[in-house]
Order: structure tokens, then C-alpha cells, then sequence
């Protein structure tokens, strides 16, 4: 096998085997791709592809044919027989791929095979062009389902021209499965109240998405929230009487009580219904027999208005009431249910009473999370698929090293306890500020993972991978230089929202946020109990911006190396041929700079930092930073379109405006 210092192309997943021979293939200048009609893609999908890429790569155009009478320098087969078997004794997914001097030829036993070949070598002329290296790979998943994950709800609404792009994207490498996560942001009939003025997705177009993605070998999972983040629902006129704390609902909106305050009342007989409704008219639009009903962080079950069930039966049992009811409709309709893992995790003994045809989805974000969780579902005989992160939620830099450690080993782990597969996943918290393109290295670390588990893969090594294949960079660095600027987020989105919201409204200090922020949550009862009131919110700001007083200090440093980091990439990226990673990034690197500035303003008003000691950012200098902040938002929501429906692009908006006029003030 040729080394990788000799070779300045890279396939991703890494291929199972792979024999790289002498010399190299000159791809005909008219010629012809031969796909067979067994493979059954009815549309010649798969041969259409290459065509693209070849003509795209070498601006020749090839013909397109099937049936031994034609002949094909590029031929894509089904064996008669097959004799290589995947890691996991299966042959699904599994494929070879001979590129020499007869030409190109792709075996498989199923379609999936072949289509995962094809994207092998589309990757392959994309970097090389008409002169391929003469190799032979045999090739297998490790994980037979391997999912992406992406919240459609939080926020942000893709477009459906988007949505097709990114399905395109996890078909190149390998991807089999795709969830959209929604709330409220689907036309449901008689909703409307709920899903009013968030650009919401409807049949016509998942109907149309789930076609697109099975042509692509992709199965669409439909995934709605049943059980708990009912935020927006529990908050209308028509529902909220079906929530834990109705007389809630017409609290402020707040990204962080988003977060948490949802929850059916389960002990009304009424949630069950309302559940069973949505369950029942959206896997209608779905060819899957798969259902994801989420049921994921019921935090206020037990505690509202189902205490008094919840105290007769207990807090697991009506939890695994509930769920159990709703599987079994599901069953019923011939529907395989799933659901995310972390409160049975938390209570065991609802492991117990799972169905069989139940899968955990066994989510773990944690950097460096151990498999104390999967073993534990792995040992109650539970079905799971294992969960990680792409870690882009709640900032406009994607934290790569956490995506890396997270995805590695939740792989390893999931491959070791019997998992079904790996979803994973791209949350939108805190108003989906993060731009989904800045989720495909994360994206890419779970197709090479869910693939290729026990490979020897040193982070830096894919992180050079990736900029060759994915961005076209022959330096191999934009991935690196991406990963060393969110390592330059000082003062994030997160913490702009916390700062922000700690203000309920009325000028009183918001306890639920506050609640949420560990240097704040242990002191608020010590403040009741010492003072006799509530912490005001100059109080618990002071507190806030104090316990980031060493943090903050290495802002004029971060935003020196940041500013660096900008420089090194500019002209990377005007090679590259892709304008719209390009200003993504450069939005969302000028976005960061921003915010330390903010950040190091606000600890510096909070008598934090030496007004003396400021260096460029004076008090005079707060509103010329105001406005500069709000010239930025108008560039950022020229790239949110982009990709995205306006939904709630409003309320990013609004943030940042609350932020620049909570300069102007400080700024007197």
C-alpha cells in the first residue's frame, strides 16, 4: 500500500483494504459508465453521479448504459456471488472497487454496496481528475445504520433546495440514514397557532425529501417531539392547558427556559391523544418504518400538573406509562419505535420494561464520555443506536477537538456493546446561530467512526483528510485553521445569552436562567437565606462576569490569534471554489471577534477588568461597537438565507440588538 506521504489524495471513510499498485489510469475523453439494472436504481442515479463528477473534474461528457451489450470503461455490478463479508458477519453495505488499465469496475451484493463504491471513486476523480491510481479496495461498514441527526426546530428551517445539498453530502460519504428533529416547526392541520411564523416544513415537502433521499440510498426517519420540549405548543391559547405549568405560558420567550420548561401533563388524557395525532398524520409522508418520538428531557414530569399521579406511581412508572402507550400504537401500525435514552438511562428499571422492537438512542456529548451508558443498556438487553455530537450548538465556531473526542470514541464504544449503529447529532440550542455548514468536519468524523471504528485515525491526519476531499485544499490546513479559531472563543453566544436573560423583562433577575448557570445556581438560595430577597440582576451579573474574570483576560490575545487565523485562511479559501463556506466562515470568525470585544466591554461596565487598563476598547468606543455589532447581524442574516427559511432568524436579531443597546447604556 503507498504511503500516505507519497499520495496527495485521501478517500474518506478510510477503506477496510486497500492495495494502491504501480503507475495510474487515464480516464477515456468520451466513454461511457455501464450500470447494471439489477443494481435497482431506477433512475441511473448512481451512474449519473460519476458522469457529473467527470465532467465537473475533466469537462469531458460520458455516455450512460446498461446491459452486457454495451460496453463501459466504468461498470457497476452485482455479483453472482460474494464471498467478502463486513466486519460484523453481514454483507450489507459492502463492496470492491479495481481501477486498472481495463477499466474501473464496482461489486456489490445490494445496492447500498455499490452505491457506496461509487462515492469511493467519485472522491477519487474529484481529486485526481482524468489520471486515477491503479488500486484495489475491498471494503465494509462497521455500523450498518449510520445517521445524521439535524434539528430543523430550534430556530432554524432549511430550505429544501438546502436540504437536498446536505443529503447529497451524506451520501458522498456513506451516510444510510437521516432524522430532521421537529417541534413545532411542521404544518400539522389544526396547529396552526402553533407553528405560525416559523417558516414550518410541510407534507408536499417531505413527501418530495423522502423521495430525493431514497434515490440516494438515504432512509428519511421521521422524528417529533411527543413527550417533552413542547415549548412553543404549551405556550398557545389552544394547547397550554395540556402542559405541566400552564400558568407559565405567558412567560417572556427565553432560548434558555426553552430549554427546559415543555412537558406534557401525562396524567391528562388529553397529552396521549394529542401525541397519538401527530404520530399518527406524519408517519403517513414517511416510507420508513422506523419512528423517533423522542420523548428526551421530560425535566418538569412529576412536578406540575401531574405531582399528585406522579407521587401515587412514581416518576419512572408514569414516564414508562407513557412511552410504552405510545410504542405500542406505534407497533400496532406496523412501525418500529425509538426514542432518546436519557431518562430511562436515568432510571433503570424502565430498561426493563421495554418492548423488543424498541431502540435506545443512547446520546453522550461529552468530549471525553465514558461507556458506562451503553454498556448499561447493552446489559439490559436493550436495542440502542449510540448518539455523539458535532458540537456546533450555541456558537458561531464549530468546537472540533470536542467533536473529534466525542464521535472517536462513542464509535469504538458502540462497536464494542452490540450497537445497532451511530446517529449523529447537530443541535440548534439557543436559536440555531450556528451555521449547519460549519457541521461538516463533525459530519465527516461520524461517516469515517460509524465506518471504520478501530482504524488507527490520529485527529490532525482527518483533519487534513477532510480539507482535501471536502474543500479541495491542496495546503491540507482549512480544517486546522478552522479548528485553531474556535479555540479563540472567549466570550461566546451562550454567554451573551445567559447576560442578556438574566433579565426577565421587568428589570427583576430571571431565577429560572440563573438556575442554569453553575456559578449562579448554588448561590441564589445562599443570597435568599443571607439577604432576605432575591439577587437582583446587576447582582447576578456582577457574579457572572466575575467568575469569568480569568477567562476574559485572554481576550486581546484571542482575538490577535483569531485575526490570524483569518489571514492564514483568506487565501486558502479563494482556491478552494466554494464562495459559500467561504463567506460562512469569514461571517462567522468576524462574528466571534465581536463577541470577545462584547464580552471583555461587559466585564469591564462590571468593574472586571481596569477601565485604565482597556487598551483600544475604551467606554467611548462602546457604541462604535454597537454598531459595528449591528452591521455584522445584517451580514449574517444575508448567509442564514442562504441555507435557511427566515423561522426565527427575528430572534437572533433581536439579541444582538438587545446587546448593542445594552452597550449604548453602559456606554453613559
Amino acid at each position: 500500500m503507498a504511503s500516505e506521504n507519497t499520495r496527495k489524495w485521501a478517500i474518506i471513510p478510510e477503506p477496510n483494504s486497500m492495495t494502491v499498485g504501480e503507475g495510474t489510469v487515464l480516464l477515456p475523453y468520451a466513454e461511457r459508465v455501464n450500470e447494471s439494472i439489477a443494481i435497482g436504481d431506477g433512475d441511473f442515479l448512481l451512474a449519473h453521479q460519476l458522469v457529473a463528477d467527470i465532467r465537473s473534474a475533466t469537462g469531458t461528457d460520458w455516455d450512460i448504459a446498461t446491459g452486457d451489450m454495451w460496453s463501459g470503461f466504468i461498470r457497476l455490478r452485482i455479483a453472482d456471488s460474494w464471498d467478502f463479508d463486513s466486519q460484523d458477519g453481514g454483507t450489507a453495505g459492502a463492496y470492491t472497487l479495481t481501477i486498472n488499465t481495463d477499466g474501473i469496475t464496482i461489486t456489490s451484493c445490494d445496492f447500498e454496496g455499490v452505491r457506496n463504491g461509487v462515492q469511493t471513486l467519485r472522491q477519487l476523480i474529484r481529486q485526481n481528475g482524468a489520471v486515477l491510481p491503479v488500486l484495489q479496495i475491498e471494503d465494509a461498514p462497521a455500523c450498518q445504520i449510520r445517521g445524521y441527526y439535524l434539528d430543523a426546530t430550534r430556530g432554524r428551517v432549511p430550505t429544501l433546495a438546502w436540504l437536498k445539498q446536505w443529503a447529497d453530502k451524506l451520501c458522498l460519504y456513506k451516510y444510510n440514514q437521516l432524522q430532521l428533529y421537529i417541534e413545532h416547526t411542521f404544518a400539522f392541520d389544526g396547529m396552526s397557532e402553533t407553528w405560525r411564523g416559523s417558516s414550518p416544513l410541510t407534507p408536499a415537502d417531505t413527501l418530495e425529501f423522502d423521495q430525493y433521499c431514497a434515490n440516494l440510498g438515504i432512509e428519511l426517519v421521521p422524528s417529533v417531539s411527543t413527550f417533552g420540549h413542547q415549548y412553543v405548543a404549551m405556550r398557545t391559547q389552544e394547547l397550554r392547558e395540556l402542559g405541566e405549568f400552564p400558568e407559565d405560558a405567558d412567560r417572556p420567550f427565553s432560548f434558555i427556559e426553552r430549554m427546559r420548561h415543555h412537558t406534557l401533563n401525562v396524567a391528562d388524557d388529553r397529552a396521549f391523544a394529542f401525541s397519538a395525532q401527530l404520530v399518527d398524520s406524519y408517519l403517513q409522508l414517511f416510507r420508513s418504518k422506523r419512528f423517533n418520538i423522542c420523548a428526551d428531557e421530560t425535566f418538569d414530569l412529576g412536578k406540575g400538573k401531574s405531582k399528585q399521579e406522579a407521587q401515587r406511581v412514581g416518576v419512572a412508572a408514569l414516564y414508562a406509562t407513557y412511552v410504552g402507550k405510545l410504542c405500542e400504537h406505534l407497533s400496532k401500525q406496523g412501525r418500529e419505535p425509538m426514542f432518546w435514552g436519557d431518562i430511562a438511562i436515568e432510571m433503570p428499571e424502565i430498561l426493563e420494561t421495554l418492548p423488543n422492537n424498541v431502540t435506545l438512542l443512547n446520546w453522550q456529548y461529552e468530549p471525553e464520555a465514558t461507556d458506562e451508558k451503553i454498556q448499561l443498556v447493552a446489559q439490559a438487553g436493550a436495542k440502542q443506536i449510540v448518539c455523539p455530537a458535532v458540537w456546533g450548538w450555541n456558537a458561531l465556531l464549530p468546537r472540533i477537538d470536542d467533536a473529534w473526542n466525542n464521535i472517536a470514541r462513542i464509535a469504538r464504544y458502540g462497536i464494542d456493546c452490540g450497537a445497532e449503529g451511530m446517529l449523529v447529532t447537530d443541535w440548534g440550542d439557543f436559536g440555531h446561530v450556528n451555521d449547519p455548514r460549519m457541521a461538516v468536519p463533525g459530519m465527516i468524523f461520524g461517516a469515517q467512526y460509524a465506518w471504520n471504528p478501530a482504524g488507527d485515525t490520529a485527529e490532525n491526519d482527518l483533519l487534513e483528510r477532510i480539507s482535501r476531499v471536502e474543500y479541495g485544499d491542496c495546503s491540507a490546513r482549512f480544517v486546522a485553521l478552522l479548528r485553531n479559531a474556535s479555540a479563540q472563543a472567549v466570550f461566546t453566544w451562550r454567554e451573551l445569552v445567559e447576560y442578556l436573560e438574566l433579565d426577565d423583562g421587568t428589570g427583576n433577575c430571571n431565577t429560572d436562567v440563573a438556575q442554569t448557570i453553575p456559578c449562579l445556581a448554588d448561590r441564589l438560595v445562599d443570597h435568599l437565606s443571607d439577604c432576605g430577597n432575591a439577587m437582583t440582576v446587576r447582582e447576578a451579573r456582577n457574579r457572572m462576569m466575575r467568575n469569568m474574570a480569568t477567562t476574559i483576560e485572554r481576550i486581546p490575545q484571542a482575538n490577535r490569534a483569531l485575526q490570524q487565523c483569518m489571514v492564514d485562511i483568506a487565501p486558502i479559501a479563494a482556491h478552494m471554489e466554494n464562495p459559500g463556506i467561504t463567506a460562512a466562515v469569514r461571517i462567522a470568525m468576524e462574528g466571534q471577534l465581536l463577541l470577545n470585544r462584547v464580552g471583555f466591554a461587559l466585564a469591564e461596565a462590571h468593574d472586571v477588568r481596569d477601565a485604565h487598563d482597556a487598551g483600544d476598547w475604551r467606554p467611548s468606543d462602546y457604541r462604535a461597537l454597537a454598531r459595528e455589532l449591528e452591521c455584522w447581524c445584517e451580514a449574517y442574516a444575508k448567509e442564514w438565507n442562504a441555507t435557511s427559511q427566515p423561522s426565527e432568524l427575528h430572534r437572533i436579531q433581536e439579541t444582538v440588538w438587545k446587546a448593542a443597546d445594552e452597550l449604548r447604556r453602559i456606554s453613559k
